[in-house]
């Protein structure tokens, strides 16, 4: 089962890095209306900033906070460095409090994971599942979520300052398609934030010193929205700092009048046909969105009239990043769902093997309880007999008891009267004598006067 984060750090002490950790809510694109009858198309967004991850080893697990989703508490956990022989961070998600649960309780859930790009959010890996979650299966699973070699590729943006961000959407409406790739990639922009969210900046904002212990605000100033979220800020620049930076420098850049050469027009030729060069799902994981998009703003700033290119040829040109960008997602995503059948097999392979040794250990148990019964009843058996013997051994007991009491009681008696019996021994010895020597004396007379006649 999981354990909570205090329990981790207790058993990881310092090796178990600082983590940022923060809950909101969002709401669903565009106003979507919630199709469920008590669903309120509510999505929590979880986010989850890993600092020091290269300090992680292989099989570590790390456990995220609890954080309530339609009155359960869930809990996240990966593998940051892989486990099982698996080269892969691994993702979970599993309600904490299923032990607990009454029996026959389950949930409909539809969530989304990410690994954040946090150079350009538009290569973030992310992976959009629907699930019942149940007493029996309480957690489901990405194990291969994104292979380490590319997870920790210096030329990605997965990994920023030794630093790695996850995020997670969780709801249980059951709009079909509440959570989607294109909320998650576009998460970060007003239109999906309730007012709960807004309250994730103000607190960050008010945060002026380094919190080494998660800060719970649960009583907001009248001029903030109510909400509760747990925030701790780090030591180095956050994701939103940087991703602030980087757009404001980017719009700087963008409004300057740059004019580009016939050169850097060529090289940007050369990295659009490098791009087109490798499948569209190869192409969208390889982080190569911002390069091409530099590309194309050369393209579109450099003066045809100075080539053979066409101004048809250059619209054309600039048409056509969207459509790469557009044919890229599309070969991701069903790239993604093939990955995702192939590991729902690998979930439903496990589950069956379990399911397999559960049937064979039940046999075992059913039989040894079996054998342990008639043991009993033999034993059963003995215990009757014993215990008539012993009652019989009792009862014998009581009547020599009985007796003995009655025998002690007249030996008592005997002993009181016993010098009586003796002085009248003594007497009666004396007398037996007395009367002997008398009949002594009458058989002579009796044989001297026979002699006479």
């Amino acid at each position: 089962m999981f354990e909570n984060l205090s329990a981790v750090n207790s058993r990881f002490g310092s090796i178990l890095p600082q983590v940022i950790w923060r809950v909101e809510v969002l709401k669903a694109v565009d106003g979507a209306k919630s199709e469920s009858k008590d669903g309120n198309g509510e999505i929590s967004k979880v986010t989850w900033r890993i600092p020091n991850f290269s300090s992680f080893t292989k099989d570590e697990e790390l456990f995220s906070e609890h954080f309530s989703v339609d009155g359960n508490k869930w809990q996240l956990s990966i593998y940051p460095k892989g486990s099982k022989g698996v080269d892969h961070l691994s993702i979970y998600l599993e309600v904490a409090d299923s032990a607990t649960l009454p029996s026959g309780w389950t949930r409909f859930a539809q969530y989304g994971f990410a690994v954040i790009d946090q150079v350009d959010r538009t290569n973030s890996i992310t992976e959009v599942a629907t699930d019942e979650f149940n007493a029996a299966v309480s957690g489901w699973s990405y194990p291969s979520f994104i292979a380490l070699s590319e997870l920790e590729d210096p030329k990605r943006g997965y990994i920023l300052n030794d630093a790695c961000l996850i995020e997670a959407y969780i709801s249980t409406d059951r709009t079909e398609g509440l959570i989607s790739r294109q909320l998650i990639l576009e998460t970060d922009s007003d239109k999906h934030k309730t007012k709960e969210a807004d309250c994730v900046k103000a607190a960050i904002d008010n945060q002026k010193t380094v919190k080494t212990k998660p800060v719970e605000i649960t009583t907001p100033s009248p001029t903030q929205p109510s909400c509760q979220i747990v925030v701790i800020e780090p030591a180095e620049p956050t994701e939103e700092d940087i991703k602030t930076f980087f757009t404001s420098l980017e719009s700087e850049l963008s409004s300057s009048d740059t004019v580009f050469s016939k050169e850097e027009a060529k090289e940007a030729l050369a990295k659009l046909d490098e791009a087109l060069n490798m499948t569209p799902a190869n192409f969208y994981s390889s982080g190569k969105f911002s390069s091409l998009k530099q590309a194309f703003k050369i393209l579109a700033s450099f003066d045809c009239s100075s080539t053979t290119l066409t101004i048809k040829q250059k619209n054309k040109l600039l048409a056509m990043e969207e459509s790469i960008k557009e044919l890229a997602g599309r070969a991701d995503k069903a790239k993604q769902d093939k990955n995702h059948l192939t590991e729902k097999e690998s979930t439903k392979l496990t589950l069956t093997r379990t399911l397999d040794r559960n049937v064979i250990r039940y046999k075992e148990v059913e039989s040894e309880v079996k054998q342990i019964e008639q043991k009993l009843a033999v034993l059963h058996e003995q215990l009757e007999e014993a215990q008539k013997k012993r009652g019989n051994m009792l009862a014998e007991r009581e009547g020599i008891f009985k007796s003995s009491k009655e025998m002690k009681v007249e030996l008592d008696a005997l002993g009181k009267e016993w010098s009586e019996y003796e002085a009248n021994a003594k007497v009666a010895e004396e007398e037996a004598k007395t009367v002997e020597a008398e009949w002594g004396r009458m058989k002579c007379f009796i044989s001297a006067i026979k002699q006479k006649i």
